[in-house]
């Protein structure tokens, strides 16, 4: 598979727009293979392909943070946070087939020494050593771009401790090359060791766009559930991606018939460089519901999320005057399930822009108390 780490090697960008984009890669990595640039029709600008992949003026707006959801406050220890009870999340790579423009964890690729794992025992130990923690969720970067030894060493390890029951791994690699899935039988006959009766493997794949369900990448989601592991689908809500509702309930309905469950929507993170690929919370709302009531049940079980600092919130419904919110877990367990009704902010992106409201809600947390900085 041949990559490109520069914007020059695309032949069908013109050299005005190669000018206008290096402002941006001298700030934000590209990074891109032949197999996904294939799906860009290179005659379209507003592409939602090329959208993904490709940079655009917009990451230099200055708006966002790098850490949005302040992931640095629950590091135990370079590449391991623990935020909710249950669960652990370990950046076991800072490498992914593709960088998605709209990515919310942009430090891996600027300076990933405090986030990427590097002392695997001791994050094991760690582990160890919770009998509370029953989930570990693998992310990165993405965990199906290390090489099997390196993945399978991380499985054997989970698989190991008696009180880990779920792995998910969150892999985007089912959109961005699925010949590593179809091509490299390793992947495949790993998950067939290590996802068992009693302690499933689950993949977390990122499908964004109807047309990112190539065939082989249907046949690559096949061929991971045949060895076992459960699939379900998370995106973002991402503008001019995802945002048309029509799009949005292709999407949802074709997961649903390949079997990869659609779980969360996740409100796009306030990231550095994001304000482009972001709707506003009750705007997005609306498309969400609009697409769920163009498909039958099993595609419309997804989730509207926010992953807040303090919590995964969940969207559940709004009026003219008001937006409902809950905690769908909170860092704090005692919050987990909290309802809140907050006044309309159409210009609202994220729970931070209710300030004023939130006032009158104020959240227990166990290691900080969390604001604009």
């Amino acid at each position: 598979m041949k990559y490109f780490r520069d914007i020059e090697q695309l032949d069908f960008l013109s050299n005005a727009e190669k000018a206008e984009l290096k402002p941006v890669t001298e700030q934000f990595d590209f990074c891109c293979n032949e197999y996904y640039l294939s799906l860009i029709d290179p005659d379209d600008p507003d592409d939602p392909i090329r959208r993904i992949i490709i940079p655009a003026p917009s990451e230099l707006d200055e708006w966002g943070r790098l850490d949005p959801s302040d992931e640095e406050s629950y590091r135990i220890m370079p590449g391991l946070e623990h935020k909710y009870n249950s669960t652990v999340l370990m950046l076991v790579s800072s490498v992914c087939e593709g960088i998605c423009r709209y990515c919310f964890r942009k430090r891996l690729f600027v300076d990933s020494q405090e986030d990427y794992l590097r002392d695997r025992r001791a994050a094991m130990e760690y582990i160890e050593q919770h009998p509370e923690i029953t989930n570990v969720l693998l992310t990165g970067g993405d965990p199906f771009v290390l090489s099997p030894a390196k993945l399978e060493d991380i499985l054997r390890d989970l698989s190991a401790i008696e009180h880990i029951r779920i792995i998910r791994i969150g892999t985007k690699v089912p959109a961005f090359n699925p010949y590593r899935i179809t091509r490299e039988p390793a992947l495949p006959e790993m998950i067939k060791k290590y996802s068992t009766e009693r302690k499933k493997i689950y993949v977390m794949t990122h499908f964004v766009h109807p047309r990112e369900l190539t065939d082989e990448a249907v046949r690559a989601v096949d061929m991971l559930q045949k060895a076992g592991a459960i699939v379900a689908n998370q995106m973002p809500l991402i503008k001019d991606v995802n945002s048309d509702p029509e799009v949005l309930a292709e999407l949802l309905a074709n997961l649903s018939f390949i079997g990869a469950v659609p779980y969360y929507i996740f409100q796009c993170r306030p990231a550095l460089g994001n304000r482009g690929f972001t709707v506003p919370i009750e705007q997005g709302y609306e498309i969400i519901e609009q697409a769920k009531s163009l498909v039958s049940g099993l595609a419309k079980r997804v989730r509207y999320v926010m992953s807040h600092s303090t919590g995964k919130i969940e969207i559940v419904g709004k009026t003219e005057d008001c937006v409902y919110l809950k905690y769908h877990r909170a860092a704090n367990d005692l919050e987990s399930g909290r309802f809140l009704a907050l006044a309309s902010n159409p210009n609202a992106y994220w729970l931070d822009d209710y300030a004023e409201m939130m006032e009158d809600y104020p959240i227990d947390l166990p290691y900080r108390s969390y604001g604009p900085e």
